[in-house]
């Protein structure tokens, strides 16, 4: 695990680094960042959860949240990186190339959302039988949460400099978990016929 021997693949020495501590943990070992096998201070982890809290390891707790795989996809290399502010970005854009795969469209942001997910446009990509009061508002309310997904997670990224913009675990593990969950939304969603 000396990092010299990973001078040309260093995203390689932090998934093995990451997957060694996720099993070292158990015992009161970690791999450092320098290579070195260390005693953990608080001993060994007894609990799955805490075995990955304490392996530090993001793509550790996004497997522990059941994080969406399409999710995972787009962000991987840049959470081997562990570039957060390039990895949430990715993972944002999922859900639009999600939609325009769906229904072949190639607008983008809330154009491409309200064209595909609210209830008035048909809607294209639709999440219930929309026949109910509750049915419209639960499609409204994804369209209207990928919306702000979108505002929040993906546009804001695009026009700030990652130097002026800090992302920390806790922001990116809750913009990947609500990511993940629009994305099991359209696992099951019926899709209109394209013509």
């Amino acid at each position: 695990m000396l990092p010299v021997k990973y001078r040309n693949d260093p995203a390689l020495r932090s998934r093995r680094q990451d997957d060694l501590n996720e099993v070292l943990v158990h015992t009161g070992l970690s791999v450092k960042d320098d290579g070195q096998v260390a005693h953990l201070r608080d001993g060994a982890a007894t609990t799955l959860d805490e075995a990955a809290r304490r392996a530090g390891s993001l793509r550790t707790e996004l497997r522990r949240r059941g994080t969406h795989p399409d999710v995972l996809r787009y962000c991987t290399d840049e959470l081997l990186r562990r570039a957060n502010f390039h990895a949430e970005h990715e993972a944002a854009k999922s859900i639009p190339d999600r939609l325009r795969v769906l229904t072949g469209r190639v607008d983008d942001g809330a154009d491409l959302i309200n064209a595909t997910l609210t209830p008035s446009s048909g809607p294209a990509v639709a999440i219930n039988a929309g026949r109910t009061p509750s049915d419209r508002s639960e499609q409204s309310g994804l369209a209207n949460f990928a919306i702000g997904l979108l505002g929040l997670y993906r546009n804001p990224l695009a026009h700030d400099p990652r130097l002026r913009r800090k992302i920390s675990d806790d922001e990116l593990l809750e913009a990947l978990t609500a990511i993940s969950m629009v994305q099991r939304r359209l696992d099951d969603a019926t899709i209109a016929r394209v013509s």
